[in-house]
């Protein structure tokens, strides 16, 4: 399984700059990523544009998007299916995580997996709250063809739609004592973060 961290937004309502690198619990919120989503991994990449360089200490390979303008995660998430393919052919899924998400699932891996293969789908994606998370899913490699030709000749930009598509199997995570997939979006957010991270971390 090769995981990928999407952490090529442009973090507009948090006034620019990288959410993954921003503190919660005196770390980055992409060191509790990492944390979390590495030993449920073969291998790890970082899916973020601009200088690389940044992201150094992390020691992963960090994988830009192949397509121009920032259009969305779903490009992450191809630009992860295209790595996938060129460097761990033996793979034939990914799963992705979003940047900004300091208390992810440590089962997280193993549920999306036993849960597609249940239910006989090409695709998982993570839920709780009543809400899925469409960023947070596994992949098939097999299918970048086809998402290349949706974000490229189609312009879709959502990934529920593109994800409507396919066979999907949705697993649910309870949120006590936090939600696992609480993402720090705004500055109040990471007010927020602090708090549950005394329960979470």
């Amino acid at each position: 399984m090769i995981g990928v961290v999407l952490a090529g937004g442009l973090a507009r309502r948090m006034g620019g700059g990288d959410k993954p690198l921003r503190q919660v619990a005196g770390q980055a919120i992409l060191d509790h990523v990492v944390a979390r989503i590495a030993p449920q991994c073969d291998a790890l990449i970082l899916n973020a544009n601009g200088d690389p360089a940044r992201f150094a200490g992390y020691g992963l390979p960090v994988v830009p998007d192949t397509l121009d303008d920032y259009p969305g995660p779903l490009a992450g998430v191809l630009a992860a299916l295209d790595w996938t393919a060129e460097n761990r052919p033996d793979a034939n899924h990914v799963v992705s995580v979003a940047g900004d998400c300091p208390f992810l699932p440590r089962d997280l891996v193993s549920r999306l997996k036993a849960e597609r293969v249940a239910a006989n789908a090409e695709l998982a994606v993570a839920a709780s709250d009543g809400r899925s998370h469409p960023v947070i899913g596994l992949w098939a490699v097999a299918l970048r063809g086809d998402l290349r030709k949706a974000l490229v000749e189609e312009g879709l930009r959502k990934i529920d739609l593109w994800t409507a598509r396919y066979a999907l199997a949705t697993v649910t995570w309870p949120v006590d004592p936090v939600d696992p997939f609480f993402n720090a979006n705004t500055a109040d957010d990471l007010d927020e973060a602090e708090r549950m991270a005394a329960a979470a971390l």
